[in-house]
């Protein structure tokens, strides 16, 4: 049985949820988000409460269940307090910096790596090697994360390249003379 599924969703002050047939709209003081879902789960929302129901207990139904009741809760989080995502670039000569509305990262190769701006996020240059991803979209702002990481991975043995804040990298030893 799903215990994310089963709870209760506090609609926060200033949030608006509309349903329509199996999309449902959240708007909030950050923006607005709008996603369609699966018709065979149900959403209700009464006195401020959303909940989400299933209507058999088929594999299918019991994953589409947690899923649907996270990916509101998700919603209705990044409309009021919005997702962030910040990453280091650790190396020598390995920068970052911000022209226009596009991220320009320095990691070792031959030329720069340009990174556009999407939709809805928001990229922040702090320092040379700190990146901010900002935004309400929380799959959106993990992807655009993800696809600057990807520019460069840490590497294990000097620890070089991009990685998210706080995450660890295990190193390895290197080769030992005789």
């Amino acid at each position: 049985m799903s215990r994310v599924g089963l709870k209760s969703l506090e609609i926060p002050e200033g949030v608006e949820i509309v349903q329509d047939n199996n999309t449902i709209t959240v708007k909030g003081p950050k923006g607005e988000l709008t996603r369609e879902f699966h018709q065979d789960i149900t959403v209700t929302i009464e006195d401020n409460v959303l909940s989400v129901a299933r209507p058999s207990d088929h594999k299918e139904h019991r994953a589409l269940h947690g899923t649907t009741r996270s990916l509101i809760g998700n919603m209705v989080e990044g409309v009021t307090k919005g997702y962030e995502k910040s990453l280091e670039i650790i190396g020598v000569g390995y920068r970052a910096q911000k022209q226009g509305d596009q991220v320009v990262i320095n990691a070792g190769y031959s030329h720069p790596v340009e990174v556009e701006k999407r939709e809805g996020i928001e990229i922040e240059v702090p320092t040379q090697t700190k990146v901010t991803v900002k935004g309400i979209d929380k799959e959106l702002v993990g992807a655009v994360a993800a696809n600057i990481r990807a520019i460069r991975p840490p590497e294990p043995y000097k620890g070089k390249g991009i990685r998210y804040e706080n995450e660890h990298v295990r190193r390895k030893e290197g080769k030992t003379a005789k």
